[in-house]
């Protein structure tokens, strides 16, 4: 990833060392942060670590959203103040994309600042969360408003250890995927549409080739625009109503499910303001489909969906912004009125009353 701190994306299997190899020479303490459900590979990762020398504090966190809190950050303060953690010294994120969010959160505000080394472990993290340096947990006030950019010194991208995730998890991960295609990368779309089935395997090549295209496309964006001042907006499509039915469903909802729901809702909108077709329209929802991915949300009405949108990092002025498509690959940011949403809404099964 290119940018002012420029750092390595290395995509593989069985990554263990290359990992360990992302922590400097004169540091002789890691504090590795991990949820319980990677137990295994923290594992292997600690002895790895160990057998270089470093001594490893670990920080065990809960699962998910869940592990997004001021309370597993504080957690992590106190535990890299028990371990005397040094500016010479490395934060691990290995974990879903929640992980290298308050992982990153950690180093970030730890000393005001040492190294992170994020491993994500699911599809969601290697696509999108540990690429580009943001971090952030969630408060009361909303997901993600409280963070910082902080770039890590490496991401590892272990393909293996999408092996252990739930279809449901590495489905919802696709949602990213797709949205990496439809902004930018029809190759995406194209590889998605031929080996849906391969699209699901963790073992197999097309996932391997989705993987680096949508790290790319990522990688592409943040390294013109770290810390979101213009171009790195388009990353967020779909997500302005993503993260208001994430909001609205107290953050049960996966997040690629509500990406999916939120392209199709944007590309309806964006047909009504007359910059995408209907082709454009009928695209997103096979794509989103094939891989059973949802394109309707019969949650929460709509108002309360804009209350949510209302408090959004995107707002500018009280007024709602959108990323949307003027054909395919080509995203465009549009002030957009409440009222314009309601129709978009209904095709989305969404509640209008």
């Amino acid at each position: 990833v290119r940018g002012t701190h420029p750092y390595p994306v290395l995509i593989g299997r069985g990554l263990a060392e290359v990992a360990a190899d992302g922590v400097r020479g004169d540091a002789t303490k890691v504090l590795l942060v991990h949820p319980d459900s990677v137990a295994g590979p923290a594992a292997d990762l600690e002895a790895v670590l160990e057998g270089r020398g470093l001594e490893v504090h670990t920080l065990v966190h809960p699962d998910a959203e869940d592990g997004k809190t001021l309370e597993v950050a504080a957690a992590g303060w106190d535990a890299a103040g028990a371990a005397r953690l040094g500016r010479t010294d490395t934060v691990i994120g290995l974990g879903g994309g929640a992980t290298t969010d308050v992982a990153g959160f950690i180093a970030a505000t730890w000393l005001r600042g040492v190294d992170v080394v994020q491993v994500p472990t699911t599809l969601l993290g290697m696509v999108d969360a540990a690429v580009g340096g943001k971090t952030g947990i969630n408060t009361a006030a909303g997901k993600n408003l409280v963070g910082a950019f902080h770039t890590p010194v490496r991401v590892v991208e272990d393909l293996d250890l999408l092996g252990t995730l739930p279809v449901d998890d590495l489905r919802a991960g696709l949602g990213e995927v797709v949205k990496c295609g439809l902004i930018s990368d029809p190759e995406i779309l194209d590889l998605l549409a031929g080996d849906p089935e391969g699209a699901l395997d963790p073992a197999s090549d097309t996932l391997h080739e989705l993987v680096v295209r949508s790290v790319d496309v990522k990688a592409g964006v943040v390294g013109q625009d770290l810390q979101e001042a213009g171009l790195r907006e388009i990353l967020n499509y779909g997500h302005t109503l993503a993260h208001a039915i994430e909001r609205c469903e107290g953050y049960r909802w996966r997040h690629g499910d509500a990406v999916a729901v939120g392209c199709v809702f944007a590309a309806e909108l964006a047909h009504d303001l007359g910059l995408l077709d209907g082709e454009g329209v009928a695209a997103h929802r096979r794509a989103f489909s094939a891989l059973g991915l949802p394109t309707a949300y019969t949650g929460a009405p709509l108002k309360d969906l804009v209350e949510a949108m209302l408090s959004d990092k995107k707002v500018r002025g009280g007024h709602l912004r959108f990323v949307l498509l003027e054909g395919l690959q080509h995203p465009v940011v549009r002030r957009v009125e409440p009222g314009q949403l309601r129709a978009p809404a209904e095709r989305t099964g969404i509640d209008v009353h």
